[in-house]
C-alpha cells in the first residue's frame, strides 16, 4: 500500500525557515502529482503547492509563492516544501498529498497543475508547524 510520511515540522521563531519532507513508501513515480496542503486552527484546508512527477511542472499558491518552494529528490523518493521567512500565520498542520495517474484518473493529464493535487487520493498524516516567539 502506498504511503506518504511527512517530517520536518516544529516550533520556529518568526523569520525562520523549515524544510518539510514527504517520503513516499514506493517511489514518487507511483503518483502523478504530489503537493502540500495546510490547515490552520479554525480554518479550511488550503492547498499551497503541487508538483507533476513526470515533467516537473510546479504550482505554488500566490499567497506564499515568494516564500515557499517545492522540490523533489528522486533518489530519496521525497518531495520537499521549503518555507522561508516564517510568519505566525503559517502556523498549521502541513500535509502531503498525491494523486494517482490515468489508470484511476483518466482525466488527470488535462487538469491544471493546481487541480491535479486537488484530486489527491493519497494523504499523509501531517506535520505540525508552529511559528511563535
Amino acid at each position: 500500500q502506498l504511503r506518504l510520511v511527512e517530517s520536518g515540522g516544529g516550533l520556529v521563531q518568526p523569520g525562520g525557515s523549515l524544510n518539510l519532507s514527504c517520503a513516499a513508501s514506493g517511489t514518487i513515480y507511483d503518483y502523478y502529482a504530489i503537493g502540500w496542503f495546510r490547515q490552520a486552527p479554525g480554518k479550511d484546508r488550503e492547498q499551497v503547492s503541487c508538483l507533476v512527477v513526470s515533467d516537473g511542472r510546479l504550482w505554488i499558491a500566490n499567497s506564499v509563492k515568494d516564500r515557499f518552494t517545492i522540490s523533489r529528490d528522486n533518489a530519496r523518493n521525497t518531495v520537499y516544501l521549503q518555507i522561508d521567512i516564517l510568519k505566525p500565520e503559517d502556523t498549521a498542520v502541513y500535509t502531503c498529498a498525491a494523486a494517482s495517474g490515468p489508470e484511476t484518473k483518466p482525466f488527470i493529464h488535462r487538469l491544471a497543475v493546481q487541480d491535479m493535487c486537488a484530486v489527491a487520493d493519497h494523504w499523509g498524516q501531517g506535520t505540525q508547524v508552529t511559528v511563535s516567539s
